[in-house]
């Protein structure tokens, strides 16, 4: 079953300049890793340093395989350009409701 990751955050107010494109630049190797589907980056239409990373994984596995890497030799830098930890919500597609 395929998985949506929300991954929620706010760039510090002093990198609103260079934290979306260094994101960008990140999210190539998120696209690129083995299971993804596809990322879409949201921006609050009120508050510009809120973003929300849309991600798709073929799996739950292929998406805890990704946060494996990220947190270990993937490590992006990231957080260097946000004011707080990120937060992290996964939903299973396709469940019946």
């Amino acid at each position: 079953m395929t998985v949506t990751s929300l991954l929620d955050m706010r760039f510090a107010a002093e990198h609103l300049e260079d934290g979306p494109p260094a994101l960008v630049a990140i999210l190539e190797d998120t696209r690129a890793f083995d299971g993804c589907l596809g990322v879409q980056i949201v921006t609050d239409v009120t508050d510009p340093t809120h973003v929300v990373a849309v991600e798709h994984w073929e799996s739950l596995e292929h998406d805890e395989a990704y946060r494996a890497w990220r947190a270990g030799p993937g490590a992006s830098g990231l957080g260097d350009y946000l004011a707080g930890p990120p937060t992290l919500t996964r939903f299973t597609d396709g469940a019946s409701l």
